[in-house]
């Protein structure tokens, strides 16, 4: 099997991870704040990894620390929303497919924030995801009054977040080699993606923490803790984070010619699949329809990809 074929394969177990995660996180929060999960999850899974990347964060200068943190700031935003809108959501396939709008929506920020070309297949991609978007906020299939719940737009902003995330994230690990220590730079370097996944998680842990505390109360969790609300939290952080990331650094590192941004469109279709057998979910037509649509854009704004996966390598 080549390197390729490889690449893919791990990430289609990625995605499968990704999806597992959100039950994990989505019985962790009925039990306790979300916030306050978010903290130690990420806490935890950065603390992981950095026994995995110690030598490539040793080499990193002041300068690389903190471009990563600034990634990690803009991530850790992200997760504040996601985790309040997931704790809220009552529907986890839902709430993955408006998640996963933070794909078409990249291409819109880096041309907000860094004047880039918006290609035309996001332009396509848009009023897909705005009609799937629609048919979600319809209140009841036989109601259809427009009705946009605080869950949704938790998990939207949440989606903007995520594509501002994309962007830097791309941009850290492509900027200049000072940020290596010690003169053992070479021109055109790269941050290292794991140092830099490590760095951005434990500023997760931190930024969800420092909110947690300011938001919500601790005593309750901690002095009624429960083993099974243990398990779920340490689910979240070795599978569902550190081992998912580690899998996601590793495929990446295999080969350039993985079809990763298709493969990641899979994720709210596991997550759909998943919680109907995890929480025996169902959906109306209103909402068939809509994940139908923003499956759809996804599928558009990631078009010219798949065309080249059909095609022989």
């Amino acid at each position: 099997m080549n390197n390729a074929y490889k690449a893919d394969l791990i990430l289609v177990l990625v995605t499968l991870l990704a999806a597992i995660s959100w039950m994990f996180s989505k019985e962790a929060v009925l039990q306790m704040p979300p916030l306050l999960f978010m903290s130690v999850r990420f806490f935890l899974a950065g603390l992981l990894l950095a026994c995995v990347s110690y030598k490539a964060l040793a080499k990193l200068a002041l300068s690389g620390w903190l471009h990563s943190a600034r990634v990690g700031l803009v991530f850790g935003v992200a997760m504040c929303f996601w985790v309040t809108g997931l704790a809220k959501a009552s529907h986890v396939g839902e709430a993955a497919f408006l998640a996963s709008l933070g794909v078409v929506m990249v291409p819109i920020i880096a041309r907000v924030l860094f004047r880039e070309a918006i290609p035309r297949s996001t332009w396509l991609a848009l009023p897909v995801a705005v009609l799937g978007l629609g048919f979600l906020s319809l209140s009841a299939p036989m109601d259809r009054a427009l009705k946009l719940e605080t869950a949704h737009i938790l998990l939207l902003t949440s989606a903007t977040f995520f594509a501002l995330y994309f962007n830097l994230n791309t941009r850290v690990t492509n900027i200049p080699s000072s940020i290596l220590k010690n003169g053992e730079s070479i021109k055109g370097s790269k941050v290292p993606v794991l140092a830099l996944t490590t760095i951005v998680l434990g500023t997760t842990g931190i930024i969800t923490g420092l909110v947690s505390a300011i938001l919500e109360p601790w005593y309750p969790t901690f002095a009624n803790l429960q083993a099974e609300l243990v398990g779920w939290v340490v689910l979240s952080a070795t599978i569902g984070t550190a081992l998912r990331f580690l899998l996601q650094t590793y495929a990446q590192s295999l080969t350039a010619n993985s079809h990763g941004v298709v493969i990641m469109v899979l994720e709210p279709l596991w997550t759909t699949l998943i919680a109907m057998a995890w929480f025996s979910e169902t959906m109306n037509t209103s909402q068939l329809v809509g994940c139908f649509f923003i499956l759809l854009s996804l599928i558009v704004n990631r078009f010219k990809a798949i065309i080249q996966l059909v095609r022989p390598r």
